[in-house]
């Protein structure tokens, strides 16, 4: 088993006013050649939007677009006609494929929008844009995994598609639990991502915000020091 570490406060970090942004992974001005992925996870950011603020319209294309609203609301607007607001327990995946446009606005006019957007490496070029958004269970991910991405072909329950061989799960662990994760392929590796709590994987202790990727092995134990939220990308190495 292989392990790097990315502590919170080691994230690049933008403030535009408007947005505060964390960035796992290299990320706009933020370029460290040390930290341009994991896998074929490419993005990781953690960004928090202001009342009446947001992001005008701008173009993706081949990509795998993931976002996970945290606090708030955040309205979506594209070029494929969609448009609606992503909220807490929502998820929302883009396949940008041969290009796409999108906008994406906190309507409030108090409150500020927290959410997580990862970008995956597609293993296809040039594939019709796609859109999709679902609304996911509290029950469903407490003290197990709640898929609510997976590859396109390997759908499982509620997930939603991704032109890709790689899994995003979702997990709220009670004081004392444990999780143990079996990886789908020797190929592939895991990002737990904390977004609340306390946790150790492989004798490491992580916190808010904390990070590790797990790669080389064939399962992956996770144990809850508090109530923990956790974000779980399961992705091809290679």
């Amino acid at each position: 088993m292989k392990t790097i570490i990315h502590k919170s406060n080691t994230r690049g970090y933008a403030d535009h006013g408007w947005l505060k942004s964390y960035h796992t992974f290299s990320f706009a001005s933020y370029q460290d050649p040390e930290r341009m992925n994991f896998g074929m996870l490419r993005v990781l950011n953690d960004d928090l939007v202001q009342p009446k603020m947001g992001f005008g319209t701008h173009p993706h294309q081949n990509m795998e677009i993931i976002s996970i609203p945290l606090k708030g609301a955040l309205s979506h607007k594209d070029s494929m006609g969609n448009k609606r607001a992503i909220e807490v327990d929502e998820v929302q995946v883009m396949s940008a494929g041969t290009g796409l446009t999108h906008s994406e606005f906190n309507d409030s006019m108090t409150n500020e929008v927290n959410f997580l957007q990862l970008w995956i490496i597609p293993e296809e070029k040039s594939v019709k844009p796609n859109y999709e958004q679902r609304k996911f269970s509290v029950e469903g991910r407490k003290n197990q995994l709640q898929a609510v991405v997976a590859p396109k072909h390997k759908l499982q329950g509620d997930a939603l598609p991704i032109s890709q061989q790689a899994y995003i799960y979702r997990t709220n662990l009670d004081l004392d639990k444990l999780l143990d994760i079996d990886l789908k392929s020797d190929n592939n590796g895991l990002y737990i991502f904390v977004v609340e709590g306390n946790v150790d994987v492989d004798g490491n202790t992580l916190s808010i915000r904390d990070a590790i990727g797990v790669y080389e092995t064939e399962k992956v134990q996770i144990k809850s020091n508090d109530n923990s939220e956790l974000v779980i990308v399961e992705v091809p190495m290679s």
